[in-house]
């Protein structure tokens, strides 16, 4: 018999302690990362019990009738140890529906881990949202990862762009100088697809303050010490991920990104397991955009899907 609870704030020791251990989580998952931005979402995070022991959690949000496994994360499924079964993992989402029904929820949209961040196979929440759920996949976007333990060969004009960087004396460094860069995101974002970083200068101050470990920024510089491009780095056990990836016009013309990313998959992270460049989506898939997708493939970045399925409770 599963319990369903709702969390709340006196539950965060209990949720960070638990997505410490568990085999598919990040630090994304950690309540100090997720409530960053607790005043755009209304949290209604979900503890699973079993015989009176934690044995699942499910970030979430509320908004009106619909429940969302996290808006405000790139991914937030279910979060379960080595000890979940497929069976109980079905039995629990019978359970949550049964909860989210009770709660007055008409559908429910969920984003399920992808299989790059699991410790150990953690893919029983698929088999139950088709065998308890009947849910139907509703976005899928296209991630370009690189297998760090079997790397592809970059295309030419990668490895053509590095040498050109690093012969103008061009050289890779981790830096604290988030305000430049940022300056730096921000124009090539308004000018290319007029928007903003989803996260504030000052937001991702503070996270990095509070993941200093995992959150890193690496930047690339001319000779005189000025900032030409730059990656912000999500770093969980498995997986570097790029969160920003951002150069000037001066260091597009340079080929400062093509130098970066050789110092870092190559030398800083080669013996992580995958390099993660993210999504290159708009749409919830529907919309390619073929010129970002072919620079992280130029990399050696192959496919990988972040999928969102939807049912009805």
């Amino acid at each position: 018999m599963f319990e369903i609870r709702k969390y709340n704030d006196a539950d965060k020791e209990v949720w960070n302690a638990y997505v410490e251990h568990a085999r598919n989580a990040t630090f994304l998952l950690n309540r100090s990362y997720m409530d960053y931005h607790s005043d755009r979402f209304h949290d209604h995070s979900l503890m699973i019990f079993h015989n009176n022991k934690l044995y699942a959690l499910l970030p979430a949000n509320e908004d009106g009738d619909v429940f969302y496994s996290h808006q405000g994360l790139t991914y937030a499924g279910l979060l379960t140890t080595g000890h979940a079964s497929a069976e109980n993992i079905c039995q629990v989402f019978v359970a949550i529906n049964t909860y989210l029904k009770q709660a007055g929820f008409r559908k429910c949209i969920y984003k399920p881990i992808p299989w790059i961040y699991q410790q150990l196979p953690a893919e029983e929440d698929l088999y139950a949202l088709f065998k308890e759920c009947r849910a139907q996949i509703c976005a899928r976007n296209i991630a370009a990862v690189i297998d760090l333990k079997h790397p592809l060969k970059w295309y030419n004009i990668r490895k053509s762009g590095a040498r050109k960087a690093l012969g103008k004396g061009i050289f890779i460094e981790e830096s604290e100088d988030y305000e430049t860069f940022w300056s730096i995101l921000t124009e090539n974002l308004m000018n290319t697809y007029q928007a903003h970083p989803v996260h504030t200068l000052q937001e991702m101050s503070r996270l990095k303050t509070s993941f200093p470990d995992n959150i890193k920024l690496y930047v690339a510089r001319e000779e005189s010490g000025k900032m030409l491009g730059g990656t912000v780095l999500y770093i969980s056990r498995k997986v570097v991920h790029t969160q920003y990836i951002s150069a000037s016009e001066e260091g597009k013309k340079a080929h400062a990104l093509d130098a970066l990313f050789l110092n870092l998959i190559n030398i800083r992270y080669k013996d992580f397991d995958y390099f993660d460049f993210g999504t290159s989506n708009e749409e919830g898939g529907k919309v390619l955009n073929t010129s970002l997708i072919y620079q992280k493939e130029g990399f050696g970045g192959r496919g990988v899907v972040y999928d969102t399925y939807e049912w009805t409770v």
